[in-house]
């Protein structure tokens, strides 16, 4: 009796286990399921049916009537997105160059072992914690010609003193390109700090041997080692710029006119306070070929290196 109690308890035992351990292994794809579906729906599939409807003539309401490429001939027909184009050619060129520039010479100076390093660190880091909204209104007063930047000059004797950039349709776009670059230089150099720490010191030692300056050491030898570093921070800083939205909201509205709409301004108005939701959604899918544009190269990249470590 007892020795058949205790097959029964092992023969329980050992049926048990499977159990448990397929529950643990189907545990983790239980937890990630609502968030897969909420991804391929709400992302890829929102994604699907706005090049569906890029297609159609949809106005107020969505509509299937398909219309070809009208939609897009309608769109490069529109001088507001010929402008909004031309605006973020200007903002995403001086915006990612201007904060690879300052990211990268904040990173070499704090490279140096400077005194306070983590005070100043964090000055520098500060304004990637706030959002473009809030960036946007600050650069808006401090920009105002009737409070800001010329007014304090004026009170302070340079009665000459003139900045009306915010209000120049020819110099707009320029005030979006210093507050992004206030607001994202100091990421870019965040992430050149971290690659810099992260330089082997033996490298660095061997140019000093060789009677290499610290300039030519950075110039020849560890600038180059960070390629990796410069493609991320391309990579970011140019789907920042592509899909920036908020901060032309906050800091201009737009305007003067439309001189400073960027690509997503542009497919907000036509989308949803025009009624064109075709041209709207037209002119989403060519900002997604624009973020695609840089992104499929980057991962092709990596995935390469990655084929041949």
């Amino acid at each position: 009796m007892n020795t058949k109690a205790a097959n029964s308890g092992s023969g329980q035992t050992q049926s048990g286990r499977p159990a448990r351990r397929s529950l643990a292994d189907w545990m983790p794809k239980i937890v990630m399921a609502p968030t897969m579906i909420i991804t391929l729906v709400c992302i890829y599939g929102y994604m699907i049916w706005t090049a569906v409807l890029s297609f159609t003539g949809s106005r107020m309401l969505p509509s299937y009537n398909f219309v070809g490429f009208e939609q897009y001939e309608r769109l490069f027909n529109n001088d507001r997105w010929i402008v909004a184009l031309t605006n973020l050619g200007v903002f995403g060129g001086l915006f990612i160059a201007i904060c690879l520039f300052l990211g990268v010479t904040l990173a070499v100076f704090l490279d140096q072992k400077i005194r306070a390093e983590g005070a100043i660190r964090t000055i520098y880091l500060y304004p990637m914690a706030i959002s473009f909204i809030v960036t946007g209104t600050a650069w808006k007063w401090l920009l105002n010609p009737t409070n800001g930047l010329e007014k304090m000059m004026v009170d302070f004797g340079f009665v000459n003193f003139k900045f009306d950039w915010l209000i120049n349709p020819d110099m707009v776009v320029y005030c979006l390109v210093i507050a992004a670059v206030w607001q994202a230089s100091g990421f870019v150099m965040a992430l050149f700090l971290a690659g810099l720490r992260g330089v082997d010191g033996d490298l660095i030692k061997a140019a000093h041997l060789d009677g290499a300056s610290t300039f030519t050491t950075y110039r020849r030898i560890i600038l180059p080692s960070l390629k990796p570093v410069f493609f991320s921070a391309l990579v970011i800083l140019s789907h920042i710029a592509i899909k920036s939205f908020d901060l032309v909201a906050a800091l201009t509205n737009g305007g003067p006119g439309y001189s400073s709409d960027l690509p997503a301004n542009f497919m907000y108005t036509y989308t949803f306070t025009r009624s064109q939701i075709g041209l709207g959604s037209a002119s989403a899918m060519v900002m997604l070929g624009c973020v695609l544009a840089i992104l499929v190269p980057y991962l092709y990249s990596e995935l390469r290196g990655e084929r041949h470590a």
